[in-house]
């Protein structure tokens, strides 16, 4: 099994969970195409890696991008900004079904937003990903329409309205 006894799990595309699972979450989402972004390096993003978690998690913590564990990293390609030594916005790849790649955790510290930070980092992101055949996508919760509407100011568009379910999986029986 891939989750645990008591776990929550985040599952998008089932109607309702699996018997002896409880829904302790559903929030409505939207899945952004990013077939027409404008993907180039940003010269001031670094690579962040293992090293880099804490700060990860605490930006996450601050900013609530979704989903984002001590373990994300390893899913893909991380960059990052960096001011006067603090990371202060992150974007990555998570998930990969063949032909895409997920552009996941974008998040900018409130003091640095409204620079373009975001934005750098997601063109550079779907650079990487545009590098080895495909196709950039993201998720973004439905009531985030700040986020939203950066997204299609980008030339990403409308794919899906998914709705993300965070199930618990059943307790261990005796």
């Amino acid at each position: 099994a891939l989750a645990g006894p008591g776990t929550t799990v985040w599952i998008t595309g089932l109607p309702t969970p699996p018997p002896g699972w409880t829904t302790e979450h559903a929030i409505p989402g939207v899945q952004l195409d990013g077939g027409a972004v404008r993907a180039e390096a940003a010269a001031e993003a670094v690579r962040l890696g293992p090293a880099d978690v804490p700060e990860m998690l605490e930006l996450v913590a601050l900013t609530k991008p979704g989903p984002f564990a001590r373990r994300t990293v390893e899913l893909g390609t991380y960059l990052g900004i960096r001011h006067e030594g603090r990371l202060v916005a992150m974007a990555g790849e998570r998930m990969r079904p063949p032909g895409w790649s997920e552009v996941s955790a974008v998040c900018t510290h409130p003091d640095h937003r409204g620079r373009g930070l975001a934005g750098r980092l997601i063109r550079a992101v779907a650079a990487g990903i545009r590098e080895r055949g495909d196709r950039p996508f993201l998720h973004a919760a439905a009531d985030n329409t700040g986020a939203i509407a950066l997204y299609e100011s980008m030339g990403f568009t409308l794919r899906r309205r998914p709705v993300f379910m965070g199930v618990r999986t059943p307790d261990a029986t005796a």
